[in-house]
């Protein structure tokens, strides 16, 4: 049996700073939130291929809020940290914050958990290292992140049940104080 191989948070923590340049602005002038996607998926692949040794794909992301808006000029840093770890999944934790360089204005402008697994060279699953968590801070998000876990499986299951088929008496019933008409 291969022993339990464990590495801590900090060795795959990662940063990444970029210049918001005008051919990232929207059509109102404010940097292209597909943007910090990108910035963002691109960070939770590094942090979780660094932790994992291993090709990683995203499965999922799990509430992008974006907080503040984000100015051509500014200087949007990255932080990401791998905050759970399943068999092949891992859970990287995500903070976005944009900085003004005149002003030194900063702003939380983005957190978000983006859930990648690890493949091998055929695109199947691969083990992945354990998480050492060293602090109390690392431990609330190792657990936050399990708890996130339990809810998004509830919440699926919650899912499910709204694509039962109902009836138009049921559908006039749940919908009679919303903004819509229902016309057959």
């Amino acid at each position: 049996m291969e022993p339990f191989i464990c590495k801590p948070v900090s060795y795959s923590k990662t940063s990444l700073t970029e210049l918001m340049i005008p051919s990232y602005a929207n059509f109102g002038g404010k940097i292209h939130g597909g943007v910090i996607l990108a910035l963002m998926d691109k960070i939770a692949y590094v942090t979780a291929a660094k932790h994992a040794d291993a090709y990683c794909v995203t499965a999922s992301i799990d509430k992008v809020n974006f907080l503040q808006p984000v100015e051509v000029g500014e200087l949007v840093s990255l932080l990401a940290s791998v905050n759970y770890v399943g068999h092949s999944s891992l859970v990287v934790g995500i903070k976005v914050i944009s900085e003004n360089i005149k002003t030194h204005l900063v702003n939380h402008t983005n957190t978000s958990y983006f859930t990648m697994v690890a493949k091998d060279e055929n695109n199947r699953p691969v083990l992945v290292p354990g998480l050492l968590l060293e602090t109390l801070e690392e431990s609330r998000r190792f657990y936050q992140a399990l708890r996130r876990k339990e809810l998004k499986k509830h919440y699926q299951d919650e899912e499910k049940q709204m694509l039962a088929p109902g009836t138009i008496n049921e559908y006039t019933r749940l919908l009679q104080k919303e903004r819509c008409k229902i016309q057959l």
